[in-house]
């Protein structure tokens, strides 16, 4: 079992950058893969980012590309979305998630479905 602790969001101007984090519990992180959605008002949840268990394998989604970076801290069981160029699109509750490491991550990463785990969730507001 694990369990996830997302923390960070707040209210930025366009242009601004923040850093979310999300702090894991009850497992190893070496252990799991994770990743970060998010969900706008009236819109389904999705894919941000993800990261393989060592790190060593990023993936991002189009519109974030370039733009935010996930890292992870395994010695501190943490996760970090760090978002930069933030746009008004980027509005939304972002989430992460894990699941234990197998090698389907690599052809689902993306799927809101392959995640067992989740973060409560954190506002991320940009102001135009």
């Amino acid at each position: 079992q694990v369990q996830l602790v997302d923390a960070g969001g707040g209210l930025v101007q366009a242009g601004g950058s923040l850093r979310l984090s999300c702090a894991a519990s009850g497992r190893t992180s070496s252990s799991y893969a994770v990743a970060w959605f998010r969900q706008a008002p009236g819109k389904e949840r999705e894919f941000v980012s993800s990261s393989s268990r060592s790190g060593s394998n990023t993936y991002y989604a189009d519109a974030v590309k370039g733009r935010f970076t996930v890292s992870r801290d395994n010695a501190k069981n943490t996760v970090y979305l760090q978002m930069n160029s933030l746009k008004p699109e980027d509005t939304a509750v972002y989430y992460c998630a894990a699941e234990d490491w197998n090698t389907a991550y690599f052809r689902d990463y993306a799927r809101t479905s392959w995640y067992t785990y989740w973060g409560q969730g954190t506002q991320v507001t940009v102001s135009s």
